[in-house]
């Protein structure tokens, strides 16, 4: 697992994901269904995209998102 502590290391680790899969910007972004921009901004960690977008990404390079350290749901109640 990565921890990713800022947009900039979710867009390193992205880029590096998608150049393990010997995927283009252009070939992640289709896979994905977003457009070629939003996978160029997320690499360079722009803090401001769309979490539903953001997921499609990492879906498309076969990850996934977890948060850790919270209370659970049940926890909670």
């Amino acid at each position: 697992m990565t921890a990713i502590p800022s947009p900039a290391a979710l867009g390193t680790a992205t880029r590096a994901a998608r150049k393990q899969l010997g995927l283009t910007q252009p070939q992640l972004a289709l896979a994905a269904g977003v457009g070629v921009r939003f996978v160029v901004e997320m690499e360079a960690g722009k803090p401001t995209l769309r979490l539903e977008h953001i997921l499609r990404v990492l879906h498309a390079l076969g990850g996934e998102l977890r948060v850790e350290g919270l209370p659970s749901a049940s926890e909670g109640a």
